[in-house]
This record gives structure tokens, sequence and C-alpha cells, in this order.
């Protein structure tokens, strides 16, 4: 699951990382510092879940906890975990720890698997999310000022309007796009000439496509920044963006249950691995099967524990992200987490081996004769599971090249990951774009 390629760490666009005097004060405090305020809040934050949200105070009854066991930030291991079951249960507002009349704004999951899950906001939770978003942007490189091309989808969706806020907070000047409409994209980003944009990393290579097919250079534009989440990415897809785009590409980390976009970000100086903004969101990292908790350093589950949130709190969610926690670098008092290229919900089981689809782009990027434009099919052969890749070929290259490409490919899928793949190479243009998040995976079975 891990990536091989090192972050490049040096800017290729030339964007200057802020000054220290540009920091918010929470930036610059030492660890001893973050953790009393981190103390603080937890407790606060976990005597207000349990007064105001129903299924708070009976999962800590349950565990025999209360909140004035709380008395370091050790004792967190002490409360229960809450997992998306949890918030489908108490489906739509059971969550809520406010009335409804103090609720500013509503947002919710897509819900493809089930249920959505609904998450609310107070006019202070939404100051302090926008705060964050322009403390990430801010980190990325962007400054006051700067135009910034909004792709995100808006809506229910956390993305779009929480980005949105973000740029408006940090005194930027928004361009909000929203997704879709890939053309018109290339036509604003050529017109309105702004300086970053915010998407998907796998919508970013759409534009970067349709650039080439109107004949555009896309390292000619004038963007500098790349701000991308919202799905796993390697270290070898932020290559590909900044050298087919000349900007650097930065990982914002956020999900809805949490907050939204803004709970991490890469800083431009280091490129490292998301900063968490620990004075609002408290992580773990858990054993996924026992749910006990590992030590900085160690590869498990994400856990986060929000500590500043009024309308929905949440205490100790389960993500199914993997990663694991590492010291802060460009923010040495806030600890980062290694880039996340893998869900538990995400993994595929192939014949006894455990795969992540980051781990096939990983190689595929690590062809140059191959493009990037591949998915993930799942079939039965018989009795037994099968995977074929369907992958593209680079339409500047004879067929011959590219399928000797894919006979590359799939040897080096059985050395690294250990199972063996069919590689169908496939005509350029032959498969879906991203318009959002992308789909990889389409299991047949």
């Amino acid at each position: 699951m891990s990536t091989t390629t090192l972050p490049h760490t040096t800017s290729v666009s030339g964007i200057a990382p802020p000054a220290p005097a540009d920091l918010d004060p929470e930036e610059r405090m030492s660890r001893t510092e973050l953790e009393a305020l981190q103390l603080e809040r937890l407790q606060q934050t976990v005597r207000h879940a349990y007064a105001n949200v129903p299924l708070y105070t009976r999962k800590f009854d349950e565990a025999g906890v209360h909140p004035s066991d709380i008395r370091s930030l050790d004792d967190i291991a002490k409360l229960p975990f809450t997992t998306k079951a949890d918030l489908r249960e108490t489906y739509p507002f059971g969550m809520f720890a406010v009335p409804m009349e103090q609720v500013a704004r509503i947002h919710a999951s897509s819900g493809t698997t089930g249920r959505p899950t609904v998450v609310g906001y107070t006019k202070g939770d939404l100051e302090r999310w926008a705060s964050l978003v322009a403390r990430s942007l801010r980190a990325s490189g962007i400054r006051r000022g700067m135009k910034v091309h909004n792709a995100y989808g808006y809506g229910l969706f956390t993305g779009g309007l929480g980005a949105h806020a973000g740029i408006e907070a940090l005194g930027a000047t928004v361009i909000p796009m929203s997704g879709g409409q890939t053309a018109r994209q290339v036509q604003l980003i050529r017109d309105f000439e702004p300086d970053a944009i915010l998407c998907t990393p796998s919508y970013l290579l759409t534009i970067a496509d349709c650039m080439v097919e109107q004949g555009i250079d896309p390292r000619s534009t004038s963007l500098k920044v790349g701000v991308l989440g919202a799905e796993p990415w390697t270290n070898e897809m932020r290559h590909e963006l900044e050298q087919r785009l000349g900007i650097d590409a930065l990982d914002i980390y956020g999900l809805s249950e949490v907050m939204g976009p803004g709970v991490g970000n890469e800083c431009v100086e280091t490129k490292d691995g998301p900063h968490l903004w620990e004075d609002h969101f408290l992580p773990e990292i858990i054993d996924g099967d026992t749910g006990t908790p590992l030590p900085d350093g160690e590869m498990g589950e994400l856990v986060f524990t929000s500590l500043t949130k009024e309308a929905f709190p949440v205490i100790r969610y389960r993500t199914r992200d993997l990663t694991r926690l590492l010291p802060g670098t460009a923010r040495p008092g806030m600890r980062r987490m290694e880039k996340i290229t893998g869900r538990n919900d995400d993994m595929i089981i192939l014949r006894g081996v455990n795969l992540f689809p980051t781990q096939i782009e990983e190689l595929v990027l690590g062809i140059e004769t191959l493009t990037p434009h591949f998915i993930l099919e799942l079939t039965k052969a018989g009795r037994m599971d099968a995977m074929k890749v369907r992958i593209e070929r680079h339409p500047d290259l004879s067929r011959e090249t590219c399928e000797a490409a894919a006979v590359v490919l799939a040897q080096k899928i059985k050395v690294h990951i250990g199972t063996s793949v069919e590689v169908q190479l496939e005509e350029p243009g032959a498969l879906p774009r991203s318009e959002g998040k992308y789909r990889r995976v389409y299991d047949l079975r």
C-alpha cells in the first residue's frame, strides 16, 4: 500500500511557503502547549456530547465511563468508538447536539451504500471550518489576492461550499465553477487565469487531457498550485500532475463526518503528508481488528475526535482510512499523517491476496509508456476470483510498444503484489473520465 516514490519537496512553480508571522498562533505552539489545549477542549467536547447526544449518553453508560473520567489525553482510550453505522442509526438529526434553530447548515454524504450520513454546523462551526480551510490553502502556497478555481462539487457534498468559504476567509478570489463541464473548466482557466485549482486529483488529470485535446499545453496556463483531495492518491500521481501542468500538487484531507475538507493539509515546503490541525481534531491510530490504540509510526486505522464542534461533535470516529502518525516537520508542534493510499473498505481480496487500487496506480505511473487511465474489473473464473486491468494505450506510441508495456505491468503486479491479473489494452478515450471522485473498481462477480 505504501508508495516508493519520495515526496517532491522542491517547488515546481516557485511558490513560496508562508512566513512564520503569517501562521495562526496554534500553528506556532509547542507540543506541550498544544496538548494542554487539546485536553481542555477534549474535556469540554466529551461533556457536551454526553449531555446532548442520546447515542453518546447511552454508549458512555454502557461502557461504564463518565466525562469526569477524562483527566488526560490517554484517557480517550476509555471512550467508545463512533462508526458510520451509528450515524445511520440516528438518521437524520439524532447526532445533533444543539437545537435545530442553532443549526446554520446541513450537509450529507451521497448515501450510495445506504442511508446518507447527515452532519450539521452552527454559525461558529462554519466560521471555524472556513478558518481551517484558509489555513490549509495558505499551507499550500495560496495567498490573499490570488484567484482560485474551485472545481469541487457544490451541494450536500462538503467539498464545494467548504472550500469556497475557506478561499473567501483567506482573502483570495473564488471562482465557483463546481464539477463537470470539463471543456468549460478549461475555457475559464484560460480566460480567468486563476493561480490555483481545487478538485480531486483524478479530475485534474481529466482537465489536463481536455487541454491536450484542444491543442493547449497544460503547462502554459496560469495555474501554480493544485489543492487536491476527496480520494486516495499516490506520490506517483503527484509527480504526474506536477510534470504535466507545471504546478505544485498538495494533498488536502478531510471527511464530512469530522468536518469536511481542511482537517489537515500538506505544506508546500515539505510535501510529506498532511499536517493535522490538532488544535481542532485529536487523531489516533488503532488496530482495525482489535480496536487497540497503536503508537505513532505504526500503520493502522485513523480515528478522530473533534475538539471544537458544537452542532455535531464526534467521539473516536473510525474513518476506515489506513495511515500512520508521524512527527511534524513544517509545523513541528502538530503531527502529520502518511499520505493515505487506501481504506479498509477499498481493499480488494483476490485469491487470498490483499491489494488496494493505489498499488496498481503506483505501478502504472512507474511505466512511462502507459497512461494513468485504468480501471479494475473483478470477475469469477469458475470458482476463482479474477481481476482485469483495463488500461488505455498511449496515443503517441505504437500499439506494439503499448502491448509490451502491458506485459511489463502484469509482471510487476505479479512480483510486487503477489497475484496474477489480466491486463487489457484499450484505445485512447475508451474508459470513463473523472468529473469528481473517480470509480476505479467495478465488481462484476
